[in-house]
């Protein structure tokens, strides 16, 4: 920690917040008590992981539209702060009402569960845009794998207190049903979130903005249109995003329905519980090596390696069958779960203007969530056409490839050059 600056640790406090909310809705907690409703009420394991799939794919939608109009709105002076603590509460307090919502049903839960969703990844498009305001160029890559590895272990403590409220709720330990322990974990979630975001609103500040015009909606669109026009100018940019586009889709899909896919295979939740949370405690110090690797080898080289990992996790789950193949799966993933997410956030933060980084961003938003929405479906179509949900997972392999063919493509960023010029290039 005393390597970096304040404004570099508070940025990367928020992931130490905020990733409870990945871990314990996104990846564990919520899908468990989702599925378990969804069955409670009739709906059978195949079609309860297609509409979690379907779901997903709604709330990045939905996003995807409004990112980069919001993204160059932000640019403004002052601006980008304020999209970031609306989102922000919006996240907070959705996940917060997950907890209220009756346990019978499911298709509330999963509308409250759009409104999370929205909340967290849309402040996290801002929380990305700012790694330009509070680091250089050059400790992009160690900053943003920071970030990452603070999120990984600052998750762990509220997934800890989560699992054991609900395992001594499951054994009488404590006098409260399981139904009611998954509720206090989703409340600790948004307390935890809540509080470890607090250093960012004080000590984080959007140093590289645009000045403010008259109409600044109308000349947003203006600005918008005329980087959709010129983008391709942008070609190492341009490249990367579509390369962005086919990679993380497999890594988000991969996150979002692992828990689903193991309760399909017939893991118990216990044991789900107990895989990701050894998953977060490993992933921690991978995505900091990550970035310690990427200034030695550059991160274009390190992203190579995490989308080869991804393609042997895909081949891999096709032959899963018992709860040791899944503990080896996780373990590849956690390798290399934080690194590839960590290495392409500060990539792409080197090849874009400083002070359009928001509306730049917005379109790392919308090639992520779009990419999102194509994951989600073809796992969720691939499940219920083949009967198989290992199909769906083996599918994705696709997408890994094509991410690598076009990122071998994309030229590395010169070091020590105005970011300007690196981007056009």
């Amino acid at each position: 920690m005393k390597k970096f600056s304040k404004e570099e640790k508070s940025w990367a406090l928020y992931d130490w917040g905020s990733s409870a909310y990945s871990i314990i809705i996104t990846t564990a907690v919520f899908p468990i008590y989702y599925k378990a409703s969804a069955t409670e009420a009739g709906v059978s394991l195949s079609d309860s992981t297609a509409y979690l799939g379907y779901t997903i794919a709604i709330f990045t939608f939905i996003l995807a539209m409004i990112g980069p109009i919001l993204g160059t709105i932000a640019d403004y002076q002052g601006m980008k702060k304020k999209f970031f603590t609306a989102f922000f509460l919006l996240g907070t307090i959705s996940t917060a009402l997950l907890a209220f919502v009756p346990s019978e049903n499911w298709l509330l839960m999963l509308i409250c569960y759009v409104f999370a969703a929205l909340g967290a990844t849309g402040a996290n498009l801002f929380y990305d845009a700012f790694i330009v305001d509070v680091t250089t160029e050059k400790r992009m890559n160690s900053v943003s794998a920071f970030g990452y590895g603070l999120g990984y272990i600052g998750s762990t403590i509220p997934f800890i207190l989560s699992i054991a409220i609900i395992l001594l709720a499951q054994n009488g330990v404590l006098p409260i049903s399981a139904t009611a322990a998954s509720r206090i974990a989703f409340l600790i979630t948004a307390v935890w979130w809540a509080c470890f975001s607090l250093p960012m609103f004080r000590h984080v500040k959007q140093i590289h903005y645009i000045e403010r015009e008259p109409n600044p909606v109308h000349q947003s669109f203006k600005r918008l249109g005329k980087t959709i026009k010129e983008i391709r100018q942008y070609r190492a940019l341009f490249l990367f995003l579509i390369a962005y586009f086919f990679y993380i889709d497999g890594v988000g899909t991969i996150i979002s329905l692992s828990t689903a896919y193991g309760t399909d295979l017939g893991l118990s939740a216990t044991n789900l519980l107990i895989v990701l949370f050894v998953t977060q405690v490993v992933a921690a110090p991978f995505a900091i090596l990550y970035g310690r690797l990427a200034n030695r080898f550059t991160g274009k080289k390190m992203l190579y390696v995490g989308i080869c990992v991804y393609i042997v996790v895909c081949i891999y789950a096709f032959f899963l069958e018992t709860i040791t193949d899944f503990w080896i799966l996780a373990m590849l993933v956690a390798t290399s779960q934080g690194g590839i997410q960590a290495l392409s956030r500060s990539y792409f933060g080197k090849l874009v203007p400083k002070e359009n980084s928001n509306e730049f961003f917005g379109f790392y938003n919308i090639f992520g969530k779009f990419a999102a929405i194509t994951g989600p479906l073809l796992v969720a179509v691939t499940s219920q056409v083949t009967g198989n949900s290992s199909m769906g997972v083996f599918s994705l392999v696709i997408l890994f490839v094509f991410g690598l063919i076009v990122l071998s493509r994309v030229p590395e960023p010169k070091p020590h050059e105005p970011v300007d010029k690196v981007a056009v290039e």
